[in-house]
């Protein structure tokens, strides 16, 4: 088999690799293709696990691949943090110290909110970190400890950066009407996911809403539907 052939077959479905003849297995070039289609094919290609450039490539495509290379990539920040992008599970079987590195925390968070989750349960009060994740994933404010879901200073901050995350923070803060107008000011479906449901008939509420995203409109209540104030900014 030619190595043209082979790299067609591997960029297809990197997994082919374990049908190539020895000598391909042990080709660079070849590897590196069949890893950047399927992070797991280099279970076909042993004498690369210990190669970087491989490993970066195999878990830019599947986070957990990191988990098939050596030993050592677990505590490499480049590789682990290249993994958490694709996957923030990795950060729960990675290496422990990575956890509680506020500096390592920090930068994962920023490329994948969902890190929070995995991450040493004191970054979960830290507002810095969560404020972070929140950005990047509105869905981080989820797993924060529940003494800043309720802080309403902390919240009026997140929710002016990311307002999906309201429907993550204590239903006390979903039923405060500077809390949801923040909220909707900087995305307007927040009337939806979020918000409670009094404020659907708010007509200020609405407005802000609708100002940010026309779509908010569907979610309000069938009596500011038809208000012309309200028509007349979509």
């Amino acid at each position: 088999m030619e190595k043209k052939e082979a790299l067609k077959i591997v960029q297809r479905d990197g997994h082919e690799l374990k049908n190539l003849p020895d000598h391909l297995k042990k080709d660079k070039e070849i590897v590196l293709e069949a890893v950047k289609q399927n992070g797991f094919s280099i279970d076909h290609a042993k004498s690369f696990k210990k190669d970087k450039e491989i490993v970066l490539e195999a878990v830019k495509q599947q986070g957990s691949a990191l988990f098939h290379f050596d030993e050592s990539f677990k505590k490499d920040k480049e590789v682990v943090l290249e993994a958490i992008k694709q996957d923030a599970y990795v950060l729960k079987y990675g290496d422990e110290g990575f956890k509680k590195d506020k500096e390592f925390i920090l930068k994962a968070v920023k490329l994948n909110g969902h890190a929070l989750e995995f991450a040493d349960e004191s970054f979960w009060k830290d507002k810095e970190i969560v404020l972070e994740a929140v950005k990047e994933n509105s869905y981080a404010l989820d797993f924060a400890d529940e003494s800043l879901q309720k802080d309403k200073q902390f919240i009026l901050e997140v929710v002016k950066q990311e307002g999906g995350a309201l429907d993550f923070a204590d239903e006390s803060l979903q039923k405060d009407k500077e809390v949801v107008l923040e909220a909707v000011k900087q995305n307007g479906l927040a009337l939806q996911y979020g918000a409670d449901k009094s404020f659907k008939k708010d007509k200020e509420v609405v407005l802000e809403a609708v100002k940010q995203n026309g779509l908010a409109l569907e979610y309000a209540n069938e009596s500011l539907r038809n208000d012309p104030d309200i028509l007349a900014i979509i």
